[in-house]
């Protein structure tokens, strides 16, 4: 969109905000400004810079520290200090994702006192609370440019262990806009798409008792990736900015400990981290620690991110990390070589698809730090919905989100669409508390895949006062609709 439709969106979604004066977003970031006494903050910049891609120069976004080096590095429990200037020509809003701000300082739709100008400057005060593997994103069809970067926070038992670190950020990249994206997925769908709701339960029950998920994925409409699993082919898959073509080739110790941050970048692609020849070893999801899990293979869905601890063999090689499209041939990643080690070229089409993700790992996973353990004081009821034909897609029961400050909140999210969906809450950490009707007592996160016909309950403390986005992190179906808000007061 333009500037002007840009701003109109904004004020449209602020005039529905009403005049409550803990919502009102000027109101609140005027409380929340920092003194003027306080240390100088980090400068961080959102500005334009150019790659190559596939042998092609391309212009996109970026969010650097004066150095140049992309996103930042903060230490838990300190305060999250922050000086965010704009070079770029239009608008724009970043959400901390990961972290827990005030609903006035993070980047979140209908909240005009996070919107960023040109040639502005912002300064973003409040604790940065406790350390993971997050990143930093615009919440706006920028994000489809590159518009993002990792957000690390290291606790100080990260500084001890003897263990490199690597951090990977994952996208999808095409060299059309974000918005001739979306057009064509709109338009392809009126023209080309069956005559049924393809996205939803309506016109699909019949057809689910004859086809598995893998082959449903198969079903594709002219010109465009198969449907039910990926919505865009994209120009390329990058890994920190590169394709297989020309990866980025990490040097590591022979022996040693590499601790991998994977950040799923991508605005539309899920992809499965498979470390090759290295055992990996899981141990946090979304920055959340997780009692460790073991394998080679690890889903990870838009907006998620996974933290995996490898070990080197000591007699060193060159050993390829890398990111499976969902359902495709295509992959991205790095490569880990220690000194010495021959690198071989890696294709950027495998042999196998992607696997499909599911909830299999989801299933599994237990925190480190549950929440505590307490009866909910309301539950609320969600149903995923999508209609392929027009490309709308939306949450049912979204108008009713309207919770208390200092409630146990429990959230059943049902995916009645053909399509999987993963679902971020801004502002909180939640705990995966049901799955597929099963209780578990599951991972600490901010984002949750929900495949599709699927069911997951999440719950989380409502501690955080806001209006705060639920939504699927997939770029087109939030921009299509699939959005809803979980609104409170500072007032119990």
């Amino acid at each position: 969109m333009n500037r002007r439709e840009f701003l109109n969106d904004l004020m449209v979604g602020a005039a529905a905000l009403g005049t409550s004066a803990i919502l009102n977003p000027m109101r609140a970031f005027a409380q929340a400004a920092p003194a003027t006494t306080s240390p100088a903050p980090r400068a961080l910049s959102v500005g334009y810079r150019t790659i190559d891609v596939k042998g092609k120069s391309a212009r996109v976004f970026g969010l650097v520290q004066v150095d140049g080096r992309p996103g930042l590095a903060l230490d838990a429990g300190t305060e999250f200090d922050v000086a965010l200037s704009s070079a770029i020509d239009q608008p724009t809003l970043i959400h901390w994702h990961g972290l827990t701000p005030p609903w006035a300082a993070d980047g979140v739709p209908d909240n005009p006192a996070a919107l960023l100008q040109p040639v502005e400057t912002r300064r973003y005060t409040f604790p940065v609370g406790a350390g993971g593997t997050h990143w930093m994103h615009a919440h706006t069809l920028q994000e489809q440019n590159l518009l993002a970067a990792p957000l690390v926070v290291r606790t100080a038992d990260d500084l001890k262990r003897d263990e490199q670190e690597v951090v990977v950020l994952l996208h999808d990249f095409s060299f059309l806009p974000a918005q001739e994206l979306l057009a064509k997925l709109k338009g392809n769908a009126a023209s080309d798409a069956m005559p049924m709701q393809h996205g939803s339960m309506q016109g699909m029950a019949g057809m689910q008792h004859m086809m598995s998920g893998n082959d449903m994925a198969g079903m594709a409409m002219p010109g465009m990736a198969a449907m039910d699993l990926n919505d865009i082919d994209y120009d390329a898959y990058l890994a920190n900015d590169r394709t297989l073509d020309d990866p980025e080739i990490v040097r590591v110790d022979k022996g040693g400990r590499v601790r991998l941050r994977i950040i799923n970048g991508a605005t539309a692609t899920a992809f499965t981290i498979d470390t090759g020849r290295l055992s990996g070893e899981l141990v946090a999801v979304d920055g959340q620690g997780v009692e460790p899990v073991g394998g080679t293979s690890f889903p990870v869905a838009m907006g998620q991110r996974l933290d995996i601890r490898v070990s080197m063999p000591k007699e060193g090689d060159a050993f390829p990390i890398l990111a499976l499209r969902e359902g495709a041939v295509e992959r991205a990643g790095v490569i880990l070589a220690t000194t010495g080690a021959d690198v071989r070229r890696i294709q950027v089409a495998g042999d196998m698809k992607g696997p499909v993700l599911g909830l299999d790992l989801e299933q599994r996973l237990r925190p480190v730090a549950p929440i505590a353990s307490r009866a909910a004081d309301r539950r609320l009821e969600l149903s995923l919905r999508g209609d392929m034909v027009a490309y709308t897609w939306g949450i049912d029961g979204a108008d009713c989100l309207v919770v208390k400050r200092g409630e146990r909140i429990e959230v059943a999210i049902n995916n009645m669409s053909m399509m999987a969906h993963p679902m971020h809450l801004h502002g909180h950490h939640f705990q995966v508390v049901g799955i597929n009707g099963a209780p578990v007592a599951g991972a600490v996160r901010d984002t949750v895949l929900l495949p599709p016909m699927a069911s997951v309950v999440l719950a989380f403390d409502a501690d955080n006062p806001g209006r705060w986005p639920l939504h699927c992190h997939h770029l087109y179906h939030m921009a299509s609709g699939m959005m809803a808000y979980v609104t409170y007061d500072g007032i119990g």
